[in-house]
């Protein structure tokens, strides 16, 4: 099976020239880097939950998470101003091409009752938003290994200026996108 990026070169790019009427290849909407988010919310005050959802995401993406920070202070989630509450990890260039082609042919058929993309999950600027409630589908992670399960959101973010487009796009590449 062609890997995601073999794909956009020698399908995706012919095609979406010929059906969003594009004469040059460097106006085809490509994708510019995949985020991966995690939040911690829940689990600020267990230092060992937090390790294992660093490994966790480490396994899954290859690279170590960033810390993310609260940016205003919510009395009723107790969240302080400055408090870590999240990890993200941005994918670029080679680790994103491969994360991308673990997730569409190793993690997604291992959801349950998965039966496609909502159209919904493209937003308005053609970036697609995925939302993973448990990290055990992806091949990485060891059932035998994890104490608790976490979920995350996947961020494809592309080029492409509208929710047509970017449609357009991930069709083209075969994502599962449902037909509504």
């Amino acid at each position: 099976m062609n890997s995601v990026k073999e794909q956009y070169n020698k399908e995706a790019i012919p095609h979406l020239k010929k059906e969003l009427g594009f004469s040059n290849a460097f106006q085809v909407p490509r994708i510019e880097k995949v985020v991966v988010n995690a939040g911690i919310g829940k689990f600020i005050k267990d230092g060992n939950m937090l390790k294992e959802i660093t490994e966790g995401i480490i396994a899954i993406t290859g690279q170590k998470p960033l810390m993310t920070q609260a940016r205003q202070s919510i009395a009723g989630f107790k969240i302080r101003q400055g408090l870590e509450i999240g990890m993200k990890v941005t994918l670029r260039g080679k680790r994103m091409w491969e994360f991308l082609d673990r997730l569409i042919i190793s993690a997604v058929p291992r959801i349950r009752d998965f039966q496609g993309f909502k159209k919904s999950s493209v937003d308005g600027s053609g970036n697609l938003n995925i939302g993973i409630k448990e990290h055990l589908v992806f091949p990485e992670i060891s059932p035998e290994n994890v104490k608790n399960i976490f979920g995350f959101q996947v961020t494809v973010v592309t080029n492409a200026r509208n929710h047509e487009k970017g449609l357009a796009l991930f069709r083209a590449l075969k994502f599962p996108i449902a037909k509504d």
